[in-house]
């Protein structure tokens, strides 16, 4: 259960505040629903509670689970699969669905590591900046911290080889 105030990650469209708790009348039922704004675009999101594991609402990592996020993006050691980019855009795409954190670094991974092989189709060209924003987004909020700190660290994770 969220509280009005609380932060939570919505998949593939980052942190979010929860702003309210309505209750709506929906095809004859009482529901109620979490009122939530996106913090990188302002959105705003109506989730049925009843639904939220089913979307995939979560907390915002824990500071002590940021290493392995970091650990993941330092692995260089994958294989990355060398299927026609739009299959690999579908799978990448389906990763960054599932919300978890620890996904989304691996698709930003996979595509800066296929980037220093071969040129992006614009599609993973956008679906880098979208799980990069993503990983910022998080780690800010979750450490406190500049938005610009931990996209520079994130960039210091790929410049060093």
């Amino acid at each position: 259960m969220f509280k009005v105030g609380d932060l939570a990650v919505y998949p593939a469209h980052g942190v979010g505040v929860i702003e309210a708790i309505e209750n709506r009348e929906v095809m004859g039922k009482k529901q109620s629903f979490y009122v939530m704004k996106i913090m990188g675009n302002g959105m705003k999101i109506m989730i049925p509670m009843m639904s939220v594991k089913a979307v995939g609402l979560r907390e915002i990592i824990l500071e002590k689970e940021i290493p392995k996020v970091y650990e993941i993006l330092r692995n260089k050691d994958v294989t990355i699969d060398k299927q026609t980019w739009n299959k690999r855009y579908r799978e990448y795409l389906e990763r960054i669905k599932t919300g978890s954190v620890f996904e989304i670094a691996s698709v930003l991974r996979d595509l800066f590591i296929l980037k220093s092989d071969k040129n992006l189709s614009f599609g993973e060209r956008k679906m880098m900046d979208t799980a990069k924003n993503l990983l910022v987004k998080e780690i800010s909020v979750a450490t406190n911290s500049q938005e610009a700190k931990v996209e520079h660290d994130l960039q210091m994770i790929f410049t060093v080889q």
